[in-house]
């Protein structure tokens, strides 16, 4: 099982752990930036992070579930290879207007048990969204996992979160930010809110 500090040299090996001026998902700016797809780009590394989490999420206690429900689009390989891992069938929700909701002909059947699979955790949001999404399928969500909690265990998912390692990384306002990063130009790397 890795620990913290080698699932975060997993990142750096990887170019995943990017320094600058970034706007999350979530609105908010960072001075970090943690890119997974760099991650799990390599089958092998993918492999090996999703291992230890699958590990945590056994060692949580969850109970049994019936499939792993990620949002897109980050969380759609980190899914794919907990399924893997995990051998049960991954689905993810993905943003139709503004909204996440099931596509693709994926569905949950009423009862089933889910566990709601993140990148990147800093808010919350997209995990709380997801986790609607399996309720509004009729879904149980029995916990959630992440690669990567950015809040340092503060975000609150309103399930049991387990995640492979946790970083306190500070994010600001756009309205609220200190000089130094004010005075570098911004970066959106992540998918929320994309345009053609």
């Amino acid at each position: 099982m890795l620990t913290q500090d080698q699932v975060l040299d997993e990142f750096r090996a990887a170019g995943a752990l990017l320094e600058g001026h970034f706007i999350l998902s979530s609105g908010l700016h960072s001075p970090r930036y943690l890119q997974c797809a760099r991650v799990l780009m390599d089958g092998q590394r993918a492999g090996r992070l999703c291992a230890t989490l699958a590990q945590k999420i056994d060692d949580a206690a969850f109970g049994k579930f019936d499939m792993v429900v990620s949002p897109a689009m980050g969380g759609v390989v980190v899914g794919y290879e907990m399924g893997r891992q995990l051998n049960v069938p991954a689905i993810f929700c993905e943003r139709v207007d503004g909204n996440l909701v099931f596509r693709r002909g994926f569905d949950i059947e009423p009862g089933m048990r889910c566990i709601m699979v993140e990148d990147i955790v800093t808010t919350g949001l997209s995990s709380r969204e997801c986790i609607e999404a399996i309720a509004q399928a009729g879904g149980e969500t029995v916990g959630a996992a992440c690669l990567i909690d950015r809040s340092g265990g503060k975000a609150d998912v309103g399930v049991p979160l387990v995640a492979l390692a946790q970083l306190e990384v500070p994010t600001f306002e756009a309205d609220k930010l200190p000089p130094e990063l004010a005075a570098t130009e911004a970066v959106k790397p992540g998918s929320r809110g994309l345009k053609a």
